[in-house]
């Protein structure tokens, strides 16, 4: 497993300083946010994905992923906070559809960039009116979308997520299940599912073979805000242990989104942190 680090950190600069910074810290690979203020997929230029195909081959980046979770950048002005709207399990059919475009864009940048998959997600529960009525929008969405990711040879990773619609392991199995699609699989957040109440070989068998990217952040006493590895009590031991059984190789992407106040410093003491970890193993 090699570490990566999202630019979601770096929301207080643009995507080329970003990547550049990710590559000086040390990291193998970077997470590229398809959101405010770095790439909003549908309006990425062939100029500019020219110059981030230079600039990662000038650093010896990968892309673990391009996560395409949120698309804040779709309303103007922006929301405060993400509102995960427009959604794919949306019952308005132009923000779905939207959406779904979205998605697929995100899928043409990423093979544009020579990376594995995207990340998305499952909107609020009340986004199709009821929780089961937007499981079947986001249903439909997903094969739709994954009719795409066939195509490209690209995976698509749904993270779920406590408060969303899809919130644990076992409700992401029953999605991917139903979709029917090889490269679906999970976007899989360890602090997501620790806070969910899952042990980690509970989440990971699951999910076994269907893990395309995995984010990394700590948590402290149950509360949802992501902290430098190392500072809260997330069982990260537990985790890697659980993740190495079941043969999954990829990325272990940082993701501190609340850290855009030092998103360098951060990303040091992480890659710090989860190397001794990892060493440990």
């Amino acid at each position: 497993m090699k570490l990566a680090y999202s630019t979601n950190a770096y929301t207080r600069t643009d995507l080329a300083s970003a990547l550049r910074s990710i590559a000086k810290t040390g990291y193998d690979a970077a997470e590229i946010l398809c959101d405010h203020p770095h790439w909003l997929s549908h309006r990425v230029s062939e100029d500019e994905v020219a110059a981030i195909r230079r600039l990662l081959d000038r650093t010896g980046l990968a892309v673990s992923n391009l996560n395409a979770n949120t698309a804040n950048g779709y309303f103007d002005p922006r929301p405060p906070e993400n509102v995960f709207e427009p959604s794919l399990s949306s019952s308005n059919e132009t923000w779905r559809t939207w959406r779904i475009a979205y998605s697929i864009k995100t899928l043409q940048l990423a093979k544009q960039l020579g990376a594995r998959c995207i990340s998305v997600t499952s909107g609020q529960p009340a986004s199709g009116g009821d929780p089961q009525t937007g499981i079947d929008i986001l249903v439909d969405s997903l094969k739709r979308i994954c009719e795409q990711a066939d195509r490209l040879g690209l995976r698509v990773g749904i993270e779920y997520e406590p408060g969303l619609l899809v919130e644990r392991a076992s409700e992401l199995a029953e999605v991917i299940d139903r979709v029917g699609a090889p490269c679906l699989g999970a976007n899989f957040d360890i602090g997501h599912s620790y806070l969910c109440g899952e042990t980690a070989q509970q989440a990971v068998s699951l999910l076994r073979g269907r893990i395309w990217n995995v984010h990394v952040e700590d948590i402290l006493a149950r509360k949802h805000y992501h902290r430098i590895p190392g500072e809260g009590d997330l069982p990260f031991a537990d985790y890697f242990h659980a993740l190495q059984d079941s043969g999954y190789d990829g990325y272990l992407t940082v993701e501190l989104y609340t850290c855009a106040h030092q998103p360098e410093e951060a990303g040091k003491r992480s890659l710090a942190y989860l190397n001794g970890l990892l060493a440990a193993i």
